[in-house]
């Protein structure tokens, strides 16, 4: 649809009004169809409540079962799986995939040493990756409101996966060490708050492109450039990597071309 923006809320609103206008419709029906019109409807209302809140999984299993495949104006389409952003240029397709870099450490609150090391585990990642890779990095200060409060809820959640790790039979030990640097990150993050520092925000994420003759040889080529990059810079680094599909990966494509203004349009766009 020309001119309109695609979202995960959007989905959410139509899948809602949907299921109200069968909740209202099933009210006038008799016996069994009133039970199954409802029914319906409650399933329309459920589906809303995850599409807003998981619907970076929830769109791409609908559009890639639906075979929805969505084409912008700027001449890119996205296919049902939405794990990708496909273009032609000439004779051949263009895909390409982006995948979100968990950094839980900050520079700021290493030793020269540390930075030291540091930067040689990243130096070696990117001299293992075979293909053109774009690695790109916003920064930006939070505003407090209830940053504390998000913080405190996250060191939780990192804390509650440490506990099950450590209770397996057999953990898997660079899986402790990254919840544990993540615990320490969130423990720093909230020392400074509480020593005045204004929290800073750091946004990582990676982009890769591959051709093909078709459509699906050159999502199969990118996707396999993402499956190296993935597993090339998370051992390196011992960091998380994540391949981005749905929304988070269109969110990626559009600050290849215009960042957010402000913070506020940064934090509203990630909600």
């Amino acid at each position: 649809m020309a001119g309109v923006e695609i979202t995960n809320k959007l989905y959410a609103y139509i899948a809602l009004a949907a299921g109200m206008l069968i909740f209202f419709f099933g009210l006038g029906l008799p016996g069994e169809f009133k039970i199954i019109g409802l029914a319906i409807s409650g399933f329309f209302i459920m589906l809303t409540f995850a599409i807003y809140k998981y619907g970076y999984i929830v769109i791409p299993l609908l559009t890639q079962f639906a075979r929805v495949v969505e084409v912008h104006d700027s001449g890119y389409e996205v296919p049902p799986g939405q794990e990708a952003i496909l273009k032609k240029v000439g004779d051949l397709y263009y895909a390409s995939m982006f995948l979100v870099v968990k950094i839980f450490e900050s520079a700021s609150e290493k030793s020269p040493e540390e930075n030291a090391v540091y930067t040689q585990y990243f130096e070696r990642a990117i001299s293992s990756v075979k293909h053109v890779t774009k690695f790109a990095t916003m920064v930006y200060v939070k505003d407090l409101g209830k940053y504390r409060e998000r913080i405190e809820t996250k060191r939780a959640e990192a804390q509650l996966r440490l506990s099950r790790e450590r209770d397996k039979p057999d953990p898997d030990v660079l899986r402790i060490d990254r919840y544990e640097r993540e615990v320490a990150m969130y423990d720093g993050q909230l020392s400074r708050i509480a020593s005045g520092v204004k929290p800073m925000g750091v946004i990582s994420y990676m982009m890769t492109t591959a051709s093909g003759v078709t459509k699906e040889a050159a999502i199969a080529a990118a996707r396999n450039q993402a499956n190296e990059l993935k597993a090339t810079v998370s051992n390196a680094m011992n960091t998380e990597v994540i391949l981005l599909t749905g929304e988070d990966m269109k969110l990626c494509y559009d600050w290849e071309h215009t960042l957010p203004a402000s913070t506020a349009e940064l934090e509203q766009s990630l909600e």
